[in-house]
């Protein structure tokens, strides 16, 4: 199983190829591309590439599929018989990006498979 941790939008994430994953706002077009080199560790199932504190030449190819909202968080802060209430929501927004490829050097370890095949 080949999988890459890459580093975006301040936290790190396992990705594969052929699946898609929720991550902070990245500013793009929906069905563009996008190519992420920070890499901090590839493995191909079974040698593990270990950056310090990314891999050289190490990217991640990803298509940007959509952009969207995640789900209400409600902060809410009171202080007891004060009579002080503060109610608050957030909506953080995402980016939901599908990747396809893993490559080092220039030389893809791994692709998503294509519907046609």
């Amino acid at each position: 199983m080949t999988y890459a941790i890459i580093e975006t939008g301040g936290k790190q994430l396992k990705v594969e190829p052929g699946r898609f994953y929720d991550v902070e706002l990245l500013h793009s077009d929906p069905d563009s591309a996008l190519s992420i080199d920070k890499v901090l560790l590839v493995s191909d199932g079974s040698k593990v590439t270990v950056g310090q504190p990314y891999v050289k030449g190490a990217a991640v190819e990803v298509t940007v599929m959509q952009h969207l909202r995640g789900n209400k968080v409600i902060v809410y802060k009171m202080q007891p018989k004060k009579k002080t209430r503060k109610k608050q929501g957030h909506r953080q927004e995402l980016t939901r990006m599908m990747v396809n490829s893993i490559s080092v050097g220039g030389k893809a370890l791994a692709a998503a498979k294509s519907s046609a095949d």
